[in-house]
């Protein structure tokens, strides 16, 4: 009777539209369904914690935002107000997504102070909150407190930024690119931090992945633990005061000096969403909306239909590689043209021309090689259905993207690939959002790499269609056997990094290796796992933008694996977890029309799975592509086959160590 009273009284307090603050210091708010609740309490400080029907997720965690003038958001304060409002079940309809209708329902609670506000949002798969300022002229922000305290000494899954010197400031020079380690928070590596997502694993076996959304004007959030506790804290890169062109090819923009504060804030600047996604079941992360739901919508009236998700043949991975033909293979107008007549060949949207096509150490996006004839690879693609996507490194771009937009697009060119930015400082921030809107005024797509993980951009902007963040499979190229470990990584991906949005990990190698037969080689590059593994990516991962990172000519001798990879859509109408544990395995169903994708990994363990398919409909024809009975000893043995979904929907999928399993289901 105590727990449906407090039920009741939690509902009366969402339906109210504006109450005055009671006396006690202490607002709880309830997510849709009752199982999570939020209790922010209100003092010398505020902090919030989080419950799962009565299991402690997150004990009270400190929040504030410190300004230059030495006002402290959060600091001795009593709200003025406490407001709530509910959005019950409403459908959302994306340009394109992993599902064709998103659901939202969530409860809000917004604390006004006298300077500020605290809005938190409580969905049926995790919370959310951001600060709000109500101050009418614009404002620097000096620091701001995030604090994550999780009972018990729980482990995590913790992506470390590079270290370069014995200094935080070093590592916010980043690629957002490394293998995750599975410790113990108060393990935390000393003197480190790490990039967002991470997902901890909760008591009673939840799973709790912190990451942010609406990031458009703001540094990106990294977390820390320096006191080797179970207490996350926020970091974020300094204000540069001084950025000098320089790194890679002279593409990058790398920070001298830096100011004593992080931001520069507008008046009434509402800052990014800070979310704590909650899941009952591992598997349960693979299908969270909230980081696209806590994005700013797309400005009404603005139509992205222009926008054409798809896949691409890669010219960079495969090392501009080819066999059997009467033309020297590289960065030239021949190779590229083979390129394309393949990917017209096969239902292939794009082609990219990667680093190269343009003069190296120029930062100039004009000064084409006299190799390339660029309009002429443009029209010779428009001719065949095939758009192309130029590489362009960072600080070329941002020397002048308007001019580069205008007449790249005027050329015919489809979007641009924009690398090496490896910060995410406030001012490289706006960099992301001002290239999304400048590229969308021409009609261009944006595939950032050297980028930050997705945060709610790629809704406000959907010509955004993906981002690298990822430590992908480029890292075949050069990984030393022993530290590379690319199979237990894609396993773990899922449920921590792709749980932010898309990744751009440019899977479909047709070499692959086992654990002791994979080896570097820049030139000619294989994977590590099985054949069937590369095919599976293609569903498991989510990228609305796919690479196919091998060479045509290897494709070529790989005839029924091109026809799938060819075949397979690139974004879905429905998305369906079917199994998983981190670092382990994961399996996933996805629909496009009346046809359903099934795909699903292992770590190095032989593994089998029983997969309930019902949800497709029995009877169903299956074609299945499997590890061979020889995966184990050589990588690229698989066998396809065809089946019948039995009446009762189950069916086994046998995985050999480093391997994946995927089936279409019509």
């Amino acid at each position: 009777m105590k727990r449906f009273k407090s039920i009741m009284l939690l509902l009366l307090l969402a339906c109210s539209t504006a109450v005055a603050a009671p006396k006690k210091d202490v607002q709880r708010l309830a997510s849709p369904d009752g199982k999570l609740v939020l209790e922010v309490n209100v003092g010398q400080a505020v902090t919030w914690s989080l419950s799962r029907e009565g299991v402690t997720v997150l004990e009270p965690s400190a929040i504030s935002m410190t300004l230059e003038d030495g006002t402290v958001f959060g600091r001795n304060e009593t709200p003025r107000k406490v407001s709530f409002k509910e959005v019950k079940k409403s459908v959302l309809t994306p340009v394109y997504y992993k599902k064709a209708r998103v659901p939202e329902a969530y409860r809000e609670m917004t604390l006004g102070f006298r300077e500020f506000s605290l809005v938190f949002r409580a969905y049926d798969e995790g919370v959310a909150y951001r600060f709000v300022a109500g101050k009418k002229a614009p404002f620097k922000v000096v620091s701001e407190q995030a604090g994550f305290r999780f009972p018990g000494d729980p482990e995590a899954f913790i992506p470390y930024t590079h270290k370069r010197k014995n200094a935080y400031d070093s590592e916010f020079f980043s690629s957002f690119e490394s293998q995750y380690v599975h410790q113990k928070l108060s393990g935390w590596e000393k003197g480190r931090m790490a990039f967002l997502p991470v997902t901890v694993e909760g008591p009673d076996g939840l799973k709790v992945c912190l990451t942010e959304s609406d990031l458009l004007d703001y540094p990106g959030m990294y977390l820390s633990n320096a006191d080797k506790d179970s207490a996350l804290e926020a970091l974020f890169a300094p204000f540069p005061r001084i950025i000098q062109q320089g790194g890679h090819n002279m593409l990058q923009g790398l920070v001298k000096e830096t100011e004593k504060y992080i931001a520069e804030a507008a008046a009434g600047e509402a800052f990014p969403w800070r979310i704590a996604i909650v899941a009952e079941e591992d598997k349960d992360l693979l299908d969270s909306d909230l980081p696209w739901l806590l994005g700013t919508p797309p400005a009404k009236g603005s139509d992205f239909s222009w926008v054409k998700p798809g896949k691409v043949a890669w010219d960079w991975w495969n090392d501009w590689n080819l066999r059997g033909v009467d033309f020297p293979a590289g960065i030239n107008n021949e190779t590229y043209e083979y390129y394309i007549d393949f990917a017209a060949g096969h239902g292939i949207e794009y082609v990219i021309l990667d680093e190269g096509w343009a003069v190296n150490g120029k930062a100039d996006l004009f000064r084409v090689v006299p190799e390339i004839d660029l309009q002429r690879l443009v029209d010779y693609g428009a001719a065949r259905g095939v758009g192309i996507i130029l590489w362009a490194g960072y600080w070329a771009f941002n020397k002048d993207i308007e001019r580069a937009c205008k007449v790249y697009s005027e050329m015919g060119v489809k979007g641009f690939k924009v690398d090496f930015m490896d910060r995410d400082d406030q001012p490289m921030v706006q960099f992301y959002r001002r290239s999304a809107e400048i590229a969308a005024k021409y009609h261009l797509m944006l595939d950032f790499h050297g980028a930050f993980k997705p945060a709610g951009l790629q809704r406000t902007w959907p010509n955004v269609i993906n981002f690298e963040g990822v430590f992908g499979l480029e890292n075949a190229k050069w990984g030393k056997p022993g530290e590379l470990d690319l199979v237990t990584y894609d396993v773990t991906i899922p449920f921590v990094r792709l749980v932010a949005g898309p990744a751009d990990y440019t899977q479909g190698a047709m070499r692959n290796a086992t654990r002791s037969g994979y080896h570097p080689v820049y030139s000619e590059p294989m994977s590590q796992g099985t054949r069937c593994r590369q095919l599976a990516e293609y569903v498991v991962f989510y990228a609305p933008l796919t690479m196919l990172c091998d060479s045509p000519s290897n494709y070529l001798q790989e005839e029924e694996c091109l026809r799938f990879i060819s075949s397979v859509p690139t974004v879905w109408d429905e998305t369906l977890p079917l199994d998983g544990k981190a670092g382990e395995y994961v399996a996933v169903a996805r629909r496009k029309g009346d046809a359903w994708y099934v795909g699903a990994l292992t770590d190095w363990s032989a593994r089998e799975l029983t997969l309930d398919l019902s949800f497709a409909g029995p009877g169903r024809k299956m074609e299945i592509f499997r590890d061979g009975v020889n995966a184990g000893r050589s990588a690229q043995d698989y066998k396809r086959e065809e089946a019948v979904l039995p009446a009762d929907g189950k069916f086994s999928c046998k995985m050999a160590p480093g391997g994946g399993w995927v089936a279409v289901i019509r």
